[in-house]
């Protein structure tokens, strides 16, 4: 395997994890305030369009990655457009300890 494929699979884990520990804080506290809906619509559509990409391209790294973070951030923007009530239904559903 080459450098340039390694550090393409590098970023990918970096990229794909970096909406994990969010998504997580969301599902515990259901605190979305601190969290902008424009930036993650904006988000949420880059990662469709880059997933769109790659699918053209027949890419898959591009694919997985986007398509991965394309599910997190849509988790994350899903969680801020919801009510209170229906926000702790979701987390109280994914989070056995609730």
């Amino acid at each position: 395997m080459d450098m340039a494929l390694i550090i393409g699979y590098l970023a990918s884990v970096c990229s794909m994890t970096s909406f994990v520990p969010q998504a997580w804080k969301i599902i515990k506290t259901g605190d979305t305030e601190a969290i902008s809906k424009r930036m993650y619509t904006v988000t949420v559509i880059g990662f469709a369009l880059w997933s769109a990409f790659g699918f053209l391209r027949m890419e898959w790294p591009i694919i997985l990655t986007n398509v991965v973070c394309f599910f997190l951030s849509g988790f994350i923007l899903t969680m801020k457009w919801l009510p209170r009530r229906k926000r702790e239904a979701v987390s109280a559903k994914l989070d056995p300890d609730k």
